[in-house]
């Protein structure tokens, strides 16, 4: 069992920078990759970034690719998204997420088996 805990949303201007964190409990936390998804109003949850358990492999969406930067610090069992030059597009709600899978499924929503209740970020132009 993984609880997971998201902080560092806000609202800021466009080109800013954020960076969210998300804390886990329990003692299986390095053994899990760890996503993070946005969900805007109206839209689908989508794919931001993921890393896996060792740190040694990243995938990116398109979109933020060269903007963010996914790592994670396991003796303190927390992820971090370091988010760049934020554009108005950013403002969702930022969830982080845990699997027990290989890279090639990060960007599929449907493997992450435990999930945070989110943080607004919140862009503006």
């Amino acid at each position: 069992q993984v609880q997971l805990v998201e902080s560092g949303g806000g609202l800021v201007q466009a080109g800013d920078s954020l960076r969210l964190s998300c804390a886990a409990s329990g003692r299986t936390f390095s053994s899990y990759a760890m996503g993070w998804f946005r969900q805007a109003a109206g839209k689908e949850r989508e794919f931001v970034a993921a890393i896996s358990w060792s740190g040694s492999v990243t995938k990116y969406a398109d979109s933020v690719k060269g903007r963010c930067s996914i790592s994670r610090d396991n003796a303190k069992n927390t992820v971090y998204l370091q988010m760049n030059s934020l554009k108005p597009e950013d403002t969702a709600v930022y969830y982080c997420a845990a699997a027990l899978v290989g890279s090639s499924y990060y960007e599929n929503i449907n493997v992450y088996d435990y999930w945070g209740q989110g943080t607004q970020v919140t862009v503006s132009s």
